[in-house]
C-alpha cells in the first residue's frame, strides 16, 4: 500500500536538521538553477554522471517556500473540491497529498525534493507517460510511478530513473514519477534512516 505524504508516519518521524545550505543546482541539471540542499545537489550530480551517453536529467523545480506551497494546495483542493462534492476534511487532505504535500512535511519545502524528467542530447524532453505536474485526475492515475497504461518507451525511461536517482541515494515519491528526494522525512521513512536531516525552510538564497 502506499504510503503518502499525509499519513502520521510521515508527520511523527524526527528531524535532526543539519544546517546544509541551498545551493543553486548547475545549468546542466537544472537550466533555471533552482536551489536545493547541497547533499541532494551532489546526489543529482552523481545520478546524472550515470546515465547513458545523449540522455540528461533536467530539474524543473526544487526549493518551494512555504507560501508557494500554501498557494499549491489551495489551487488543487479547489479542483478536488469540483470533483468530489461534500468531501471531507480529512478525506481532502488525504487525497491533496498525493499531488502536493501538506506543508509541515513538504519535500520541497526543506529543499529536499526535485521535480525532474529525463530530455535528449537536443534538449527535447523523453517520454515519461504524462506531462509533469499530471494530476492524478488529468492523467487517470497514469502519474504514478508504476502506473498501467504507460507505453513500453515511458517504462524504460521511469525505470532508468528509478536506477540512476535509486543509486545515488534518492527516493521516489510513487504518486508522481518525477518527485525524487534525500534527506525529508518521507526519505527518513522509506530507508529506515532515524531521522530526516532537513527541516522547512522559508525561502531560497
Amino acid at each position: 500500500m502506499t504510503i503518502l505524504l499525509s499519513d502520521p508516519e510521515v508527520a511523527a518521524v524526527p528531524v535532526r536538521e543539519s544546517g546544509e545550505p541551498l545551493v543553486r543546482l548547475d545549468a546542466r541539471l537544472s537550466p533555471t538553477r533552482q536551489p536545493v540542499r547541497a547533499g541532494l545537489a551532489a546526489r543529482l550530480e552523481d545520478a546524472a554522471a550515470a546515465l547513458p551517453a545523449g540522455v540528461s536529467l533536467r530539474v524543473v523545480e526544487g526549493h518551494r517556500s512555504p507560501a508557494d506551497q500554501q498557494a499549491g494546495i489551495d489551487r488543487y483542493c479547489a479542483e478536488l473540491r469540483v470533483v468530489h462534492p461534500g468531501i471531507g476534511a480529512v478525506e481532502l487532505r488525504r487525497l491533496h497529498s498525493r499531488f502536493v504535500s501538506p506543508i509541515e512535511v513538504a519535500p520541497h519545502v526543506a529543499g529536499a525534493a526535485v521535480d525532474l524528467t529525463l530530455v535528449d542530447a537536443a534538449g527535447d524532453e523523453l517520454d515519461l507517460g504524462t506531462p509533469i505536474d499530471a494530476t492524478p485526475e488529468q492523467s487517470d492515475g497514469r502519474c504514478y510511478f508504476a502506473a498501467d497504461g504507460i507505453g513500453a518507451d515511458a517504462r524504460a525511461h521511469r525505470d532508468l530513473l528509478a536506477r540512476v536517482l535509486g543509486g545515488a541515494g534518492l527516493v521516489n515519491y510513487p504518486t508522481e514519477w518525477w518527485h525524487w528526494s534525500y534527506g525529508d522525512r518521507y526519505w527518513a521513512l522509506v530507508t529506515g534512516a532515524p531521522a530526516a536531516l532537513y527541516g522547512p525552510l522559508e525561502r531560497a538564497a
